[in-house]
């Protein structure tokens, strides 16, 4: 069946190559695309991003975010924890001065107290405490999170295991963990926009490139439920996931009327 061969096609996408956190081979072709967020984290940092002295971007990446920032600011410092990564992050951020550092602990980060304006965390997990003694006392924290009910839809559709430890993870108990830190809360938002895949190839590319997201994911071991929901797709020509997203832009010190 010509069903059957375009499956078979698209199970081949689990050998495609995914480096740093470049998606575009699936969104650049508008293989997936998401709802907006009520917010731009990019929007969000890109003010004080272009008037703070000191800069760390947390989680970098393969540093592509990181590079569409230019003009960077006098001192730029990034890290980035998934070691694959970080020589990726190297290559393309290293050239522009930038400081890169692999890491392993985030309650042990390798920067002196008080050493940033600016801590930018874009889906990166992180240390309240550490964020907060590696940041100078008029300093601010930026960060977007993936919440813990991100894409739980899919696992489910997959009859994928629901259960994860980030499933806590929410606008709520961030909050009150930076709160506890030491911080002062000035923005935060929650959102649970739509992801839509137009084809099973998609996801299965989604789900190599995230593999927290389901654990134990093969194309063999769930390969009945994927030819299910390939066949649902071919049926209405894409399928909506709710994602979990939120943003909190928090300060060191108590912020003023101005």
């Amino acid at each position: 069946m010509m069903t059957n061969s375009v499956f078979e096609f698209y199970l081949t996408e689990i050998d495609q190559p995914f480096s740093g956190w470049d998606f575009s081979y699936i969104t650049d072709t508008e293989r997936v695309s998401a709802s907006p967020l009520p917010w731009s984290y990019t929007s969000s940092v890109i003010k004080p991003f272009r008037t703070s002295e000191s800069v760390l971007d947390m989680g970098t990446g393969g540093g592509e975010f990181l590079e569409a920032l230019k003009p960077f600011p006098e001192k730029l410092s990034a890290t980035e924890g998934y070691p694959p990564n970080v020589p990726i992050a190297k290559a393309r951020l290293e050239p522009h001065g930038i400081i890169v550092k692999g890491f392993e602990d985030d309650h042990h980060l390798p920067f002196s107290n008080e050493e940033f304006q600016l801590v930018m965390n874009k889906h990166d997990s992180y240390s309240p405490m550490e964020v907060h003694r590696i940041l100078k006392t008029t300093g601010s924290f930026i960060t977007q999170q993936v919440g813990g009910e991100d894409m739980k839809e899919l696992n489910r559709f997959l009859e994928a295991p629901l259960k994860s430890e980030f499933d806590h993870w929410n606008l709520d108990y961030a909050v009150e963990e930076l709160e506890a830190a030491g911080f002062h809360i000035l923005k935060a938002y929650e959102a649970f926009p739509l992801t839509r895949f137009y084809d099973i190839g998609a996801i299965i590319y989604y789900l190599k490139a995230i593999p927290w997201q389901i654990p134990d994911f093969s194309t063999d071991r769930y390969h009945s439920a994927l030819y299910r929901l390939h066949e649902q797709i071919e049926k209405n020509g894409f399928i909506d996931f709710p994602s979990h997203r939120f943003l909190i832009h928090a300060t060191k010190s108590e912020p003023t009327d101005e």
